[in-house]
């Protein structure tokens, strides 16, 4: 990590999952190997904080930019950090593809379920009954479809090896994510295909709520729509 101030709201969950990361990669010695992409959206000045090497890519297109540089450079860590508005929303078919092909690269999803960089607007994630700027009655399922499960969509993809959903709402669930993390990027190492960890992230700021309460949320409302755990590779070894 840099010695930088956080453009980041009190309470957001961005700065646990930049430190994690960071702590991983310490662990594992790959700082001067590790080449990490990040997207328009909350974690666009992910560079202003991590000592390492970091691209960005245009909104939704992070995938892309990473496997380009994986094929180019097959023996560096390359990561891909991105929001649910950006992976899940315009990026899409960008995430979908990379893992249908199995690209060797690993993803860390925050999912705070809102779009949080533009002003908090409803986003694929959203949960059914959220205020958001978009939907200032409340997303309803009938005019606004269902929160989109991403993890649940690419297990079915057989280049996808490891997928796994945690939060960040307790000093266990931490472990559980810095866990996920690096399992997913020792997957990588090993080549053995595409891997992703999506982490339930506060955003109170647009939840309308302050830092305590947004924790408490993630455990009793959000997490029913979106269950923590592996979603695909639970028998996989480190």
């Amino acid at each position: 990590m840099k010695q930088a101030p956080t453009h980041y709201c009190p309470g957001c969950g961005h700065g646990i999952v930049h430190r994690l990361i960071c702590e991983v990669l310490d662990e594992m010695n790959l700082k001067e190997k590790t080449v990490a992409v990040a997207p328009v959206g909350c974690s666009v000045l992910a560079y202003d904080y991590w000592d390492f090497d970091t691209t960005e890519a245009a909104h939704g297109r992070t995938p892309a930019v990473a496997t380009g540089i994986k094929r180019v450079l097959p023996d560096r860590l390359v990561f891909t950090y991105q929001g649910d508005g950006d992976l899940a929303a315009i990026g899409t078919a960008e995430i979908i593809h990379s893992g249908n092909r199995g690209e060797n690269i690993s993803t860390i999803f925050v999912n705070n379920g809102v779009y949080g960089m533009t002003g908090g607007q409803m986003a694929p994630t959203t949960l059914i009954g959220q205020v958001s700027t978009t939907t200032p009655g409340s997303r309803r399922a009938d005019r606004d479809g269902y929160p989109l499960k991403i993890m649940e969509m690419m297990a079915v993809l057989p280049g996808v090896v490891y997928l796994e959903r945690t939060t960040v709402t307790s000093p266990k669930e931490v472990t559980k994510t810095k866990n996920a993390i690096k399992r997913s990027f020792e997957i990588q190492l090993a080549e053995e295909g595409f891997s992703m960890v999506e982490v339930l992230s506060p955003c109170p700021t647009y939840w309308g709520l302050d830092p305590s309460q947004s924790m408490r949320r993630i455990e009793n409302e959000v997490v029913k729509a979106f269950p923590l755990g592996v979603i695909k590779g639970g028998d996989h070894g480190p």
